[in-house]
């Protein structure tokens, strides 16, 4: 008897894995009671962000934005502007859901899930003004490496979201990935780079210094930002 073939299932690569790890009981708390002020929940609808915000505003897109800190420390120095955060990491989400609250910030909204996703089905093309991915997963070893969300299909997706003359702002503390995103973003037409002298630029006023960099600098290491404009 012949033995049926498998089918081949193709999977796309994912630049994350989900480490769901416990909620705290003030983040389970922002999740129940917060969520439905200023989450956005999953579906694959297109969103109009003027109806989001409830104005028309500057729009900034933050992928993985860990625990929330620089992301609600950009809001409150800005309020003018809206800022869309993306992460898959529910503690995340709660973290920064209780800051969104400690603070009073109503230009922040939410969505838990893949930031591919997102930008493909969610956001309208040239709807931002500024894109930012700081610190994300270096995956270090070099058979992970196509596991890096820089990648030259994602530059060309997230250029159609930025209007022209928008923003995508990288930092890493990895000097491999650096080199990546600046090799990745050259090969790019519709990107130019904003540095002066060399492939990174000092890191502007408005990316708040975390404690992990401050850690960092402690023990000598680097981070680099890139940024890029698009043409």
């Amino acid at each position: 008897m012949n033995k049926i073939p498998k089918l081949s299932i193709h999977r796309p690569i994912r630049s994350f894995v989900r480490r769901e790890g416990r909620l705290t009981k003030g983040q389970q708390r922002a999740l129940n009671e917060l969520w439905d002020q200023f989450g956005i929940n999953n579906d694959p609808s297109a969103l109009d962000l003027d109806k989001v915000f409830d104005r028309n505003a500057s729009r900034i897109l933050e992928i993985g934005f860990g625990n929330g800190y620089s992301l609600a420390q950009m809001a409150k120095s800005n309020p003018d502007k809206d800022y869309l955060g993306v992460d898959v990491h529910r503690p995340g989400v709660g973290a920064l859901l209780l800051l969104i609250e400690g603070h009073d910030l109503n230009n922040i909204r939410l969505i838990c899930d893949d930031a591919v996703d997102v930008l493909k089905h969610r956001l309208a093309d040239n709807s931002l003004d500024r894109a930012q991915i700081f610190f994300p997963d270096p995956w270090h070893k070099k058979r992970h490496h196509k596991r890096r969300i820089i990648q030259p299909d994602f530059a060309a997706l997230i250029a159609k979201k930025l209007k022209p003359g928008g923003i995508l702002h990288l930092a890493t503390d990895w000097e491999d990935y650096a080199i990546h995103m600046t090799e990745v973003l050259g090969q790019s037409t519709e990107f130019k780079n904003t540095a002066n002298n060399g492939d990174y630029v000092p890191r502007p006023d408005y990316r708040p210094l975390t404690k992990f960099e401050q850690r960092g600098e402690r023990l000598g290491h680097g981070v680099w930002d890139l940024i890029y404009k698009k043409i």
